[in-house]
């Protein structure tokens, strides 16, 4: 066995350095019975390039864990030879990533300009922002609180209407590049946010009575490179001193336990926790903002894909918050009010617990800053397209989520004082 593993690693690192296609490129699920089988997938990944999806790092599985993995095309037969001659129990998700790819630009909305039920580009985003804010000036602002690695401008819109002394929730999506649901959200957040106004009373009083700060996409040099490079990317785009790897896992790079379970310190690995807190400066400049708003920022939530979880702290390790009762019942209502519409099925609750442990996390440092209503959006799908969800799926995904965060946001409303 451990002969196929070393044949099948032989010329897995210069089949990586080509071009980077994916046609047929596999995405494999097994669920490890054992610790020999556990063992099996580390062994796997130790001499090949696997691209490991859920979870994040083989350094995080487990027996009885939900693990799925792409591997290239060439060595697709090979690694199910292995699975079946281990007796690893395995299925396909998707056979083509090239042909699930290509089919996730199925929207019915072709159009050149932004829309917000398909995927769009950073520079079709970067001028929405602009052209949202002309178009609300009485509830949208935009203002830069920083620079990318690659020079980029990190724009950020507050919504709400004018008023003295008022609180508010901070919103991001896009800390991993190649999560495109999740920038998706947040745009269609602050649409839906804008044109119900008025007419949602829910809506309305939120906005007249909180503010609302929207970072669309945090990591947005990894997500020029998805469109750009390599679909598949995770991580940011920043240079690491003394490796020929790039890029840090932004959502391992906060002073939250840093580096410690579920980050690596190796550049080369996805999970890379960066040469110390706050070394990206994505990361910096997200922390500053917040560091520099602590006296209003009431509520902090963060938008991922995939896996169909709502989590709050926390991950870092086992322990519960301090108002975990309140955490895990807001999650509770809030899945509810999520279901209610498409009756998609959310498990909830604290990170290490409900998906696997991570240190370093932007939910669990702003939770220890002191914003109490610290959450995770995992959004769809369970698997059958990971970070491939069919454009067709934005509209539906955002107009639950967005019932969601609505929760999340009077509870925040109605318990400020």
């Amino acid at each position: 066995m451990w002969a196929l593993l070393v044949l099948i690693g032989a010329a897995a690192v210069s089949a990586h350095l080509q071009d980077l296609a994916f046609d047929g490129q596999k995405v494999f699920r097994v669920i490890p019975q054992s610790d020999e089988q556990v063992e099996i997938i580390n062994s796997l990944a130790s001499i090949m390039q696997v691209d490991f999806w859920q979870p994040d790092s083989v350094t995080l599985v487990r027996p009885k864990m939900q693990v799925d993995f792409r591997v290239e095309a060439d060595k697709s037969f090979e690694v199910e030879k292995l699975l079946e001659e281990s007796g690893v129990e395995y299925r396909v998700l998707i056979d083509n990533l090239q042909a699930a790819l290509d089919a996730q630009f199925d929207s019915k909305v072709r159009t050149a300009t932004h829309s917000y039920e398909k995927y769009n580009d950073w520079e079709t985003i970067a001028a929405w922002t602009a052209d949202i804010t002309a178009q609300n000036p009485d509830l949208v602002s935009r203002s830069v609180i920083g620079k990318t690695y690659e020079g980029r401008p990190m724009y950020l819109l507050k919504m709400g209407k004018s008023g003295p002394n008022k609180k508010a929730i901070f919103m991001d999506c896009g800390f991993h590049a190649r999560e495109w649901i999740s920038p998706a959200f947040c745009q269609w957040f602050v649409k839906e946010a804008v044109e119900t106004y008025g007419k949602d009373t829910v809506m309305t009083r939120l906005l007249n009575s909180l503010d609302f700060y929207v970072l669309p996409v945090v990591n947005i040099d990894g997500y020029v490179y998805t469109w750009t490079k390599n679909r598949m990317w995770r991580k940011t785009r920043s240079k690491n001193a003394g490796s020929l790897c790039f890029g840090t896992d932004p959502n391992r790079n906060f002073n939250a336990a840093w580096c410690t379970l579920g980050a690596s310190k190796n550049p080369c690995d996805p999970t890379y926790c960066g040469s110390a807190p706050e070394s990206e400066k994505e990361t910096k400049a997200l922390a500053d903002f917040i560091r520099d708003h602590l006296s209003t920022i009431k509520a902090y939530v963060s938008i991922h894909s995939y896996s169909q979880l709502l989590l709050f702290p926390y991950s870092y390790n086992y322990k519960l918050p301090s108002n975990y009762k309140e955490l895990n019942s807001i999650a509770h209502t809030a899945t509810k009010e999520l279901a209610s519409l498409y009756n998609t099925k959310y498990t909830y609750g604290p990170g290490a617990t409900a998906i696997y442990p991570a240190a370093g996390g932007s939910d669990d440092w702003a939770f220890d800053q002191g914003i109490k209503y610290s959450f995770t959006f995992e959004l769809r799908d369970t698997g059958r397209y990971g970070f491939v969800l069919p454009e067709s799926q934005i509209k539906p995904t955002c107009e639950e989520t967005f019932l969601a965060v609505k929760y999340i946001a009077n509870y925040v409303l109605e318990h400020l004082y």
